[in-house]
């Protein structure tokens, strides 16, 4: 029997869709992402949602693919590794895998409308306060005793550095434009904007989008420094 798979718009699509789950796998090697294939005002859509399960809280990113004519539509979680292997770039077509039980958070996603623009940026902008914010948490995490430097101890210093607002666009903190970095949103030539939905936050750049809750217990995101 056939697996079902999806036909993506290009080699292009294909290849960004990889590489954004490299990314997801490197910070978590059993990550799972949920799947929305829908017909779009422009077409067929594919959206991918992974957890960035980087300290406290987390930070869901959600990378889009074009699909191509004649698309099914598609709601499911799967395995990220499996999506990844099930990727064929020269044919440009994505398998799904047989779909596994969600983690809890792949059932609570951001709205998909009724978002409110509440400022905009440039990546340029946010870089320097976002390499000095690493280069703290680097030099902080060094000053705390070995004996003391525990998952928890971490944790919490990354809560508060990551917990300030973003200089360039105070609406978001400061762990939204962190998250969009570590999985290649903020490129060089990217505009960036802001954005809120009833307790949602979102920074949205060219290459995806990444989503947050204002209410999660805990506040903070402890996130490791950037390699």
């Amino acid at each position: 029997m056939t697996a079902p798979s999806l036909p993506l718009a290009d080699t292009t699509e294909a290849a960004d869709l990889a590489a954004f789950l490299e990314r997801l796998l490197r910070f978590d090697r059993a990550a799972a992402v949920r799947l929305q294939a829908v017909r779009a005002e422009h077409g067929p859509v594919l959206a991918v949602f992974g957890r960035l399960p980087l300290g406290s809280s987390g930070v869901l990113a959600v990378r889009s693919a074009r699909l191509g004519d004649g698309a099914a539509e598609a709601d499911l979680t799967v395995s990220a590794g499996q999506l990844l292997e099930s990727i064929d770039e020269p044919a440009a077509t994505l398998g799904l895998p047989a779909p596994v039980t969600g983690p809890a958070w792949a059932g609570l996603l951001p709205p998909r409308s009724r978002w409110e623009r509440t400022g905009a940026t440039t990546a340029p902008a946010v870089m320097p306060e976002l390499m000095s914010a690493v280069r703290e948490f680097k030099q902080r995490t060094v000053e705390i005793p070995e004996h003391h430097r525990t998952r928890s101890a971490l944790d919490a210093l990354a809560d508060e550095i990551w917990a300030r607002p973003l200089g360039a666009m105070p609406e978001l903190p400061l762990r939204a434009a962190h998250a969009a970095y570590v999985v290649g949103f903020l490129t060089p030539d990217a505009t960036l904007t802001a954005h809120r939905s009833g307790t949602w936050l979102r920074l949205s750049a060219p290459a995806g989008s990444v989503a947050l809750r204002t209410t999660v217990p805990g506040g903070g995101l402890g996130l490791s420094p950037l390699r």
